[in-house]
């Protein structure tokens, strides 16, 4: 099949995609926790698209100037329009999440989205938010502000559900 992976009268495969949504880039795990799993994304074959906010991006950008893992990115706010307006949406949904905003940005996404949805939850108060979290998703939840390994740990032993 030279020049064409699909078979006559078979659809053509769809890459997997998962949206990385991020908030106020306040904790500093944030950066690097993204980067990794924007990775750890990209070599499962799960195109990684991260949603932000201008702080969140650039912070992003900055730590990876030739974006050897930042494929696309975009503004939190035109993902969300684009998943309600039924223009886009995604196989996977992690939604980092160190305040209010954050799981209410979660319960939005679980809202207007048929992803299977991962709240990634750190910080100082990170019980508290993972408490208020009720909705069906897969949990990553720790204490997690400057050290960026105990949510690493999780997202590794997590991983092999996201091709379920």
């Amino acid at each position: 099949m030279a020049g064409n992976d699909t078979i006559a009268g078979e659809a053509p495969q769809t890459k997997k995609t998962a949206v990385l949504v991020l908030g106020c880039p306040q904790v500093p795990v944030q950066t690097s926790v993204a980067l990794y799993l924007a990775d750890k994304l990209s070599v499962a074959g799960i195109a990684p698209v991260i949603a932000g906010n201008k702080a969140a991006i650039t912070l992003l950008v900055v730590a990876d100037p030739k974006r050897h893992y930042l494929k696309e990115v975009m503004d939190l706010d035109r993902a969300i329009a684009q998943i309600s307006d039924k223009k886009r949406d995604f196989d996977l949904c992690f939604v980092f999440i160190h305040n209010d905003a954050g799981v209410s940005y979660a319960a939005t996404m679980a809202a207007i989205s048929k992803a299977k949805i991962f709240p990634v939850i750190y910080g100082e108060h990170w019980e508290e938010m993972a408490a208020q979290i009720t909705f069906p998703c897969t949990k990553i939840a720790v204490k997690a502000v400057h050290n960026p390994l105990p949510i690493k740990k999780i997202i590794d032993e997590v991983a092999p559900s996201w091709a379920a």
